[in-house]
């Protein structure tokens, strides 16, 4: 059940892409496929690598999206 969701997140944010061709979706895009392949995965190894992959993806969404405040002040 939760590999189909992840999927279904998948192919909505690669639409997404597709059509705004907005390049910090990729981030979200990888997080939510490899999320999808460590659900999958039989070999716990994978599973691991695979959840761990997605949340490096995850925290390169969050360096995508917080703000920058200039150096200097």
């Amino acid at each position: 059940m939760t590999v189909a969701f992840f999927i279904a997140a998948t192919v909505v944010t690669l639409l997404q892409y597709v059509r705004m061709r907005e390049r910090r979706l990729l981030p979200l895009l990888v997080l939510f496929a490899l999320t999808a392949a460590g659900h999958g995965a039989q070999d716990a190894s994978w599973v691991k690598a695979l959840h761990l992959a997605a949340g490096t993806a995850g925290l390169a969404l969050v360096l995508m999206f917080s703000p920058r405040h200039p150096a200097g002040r």
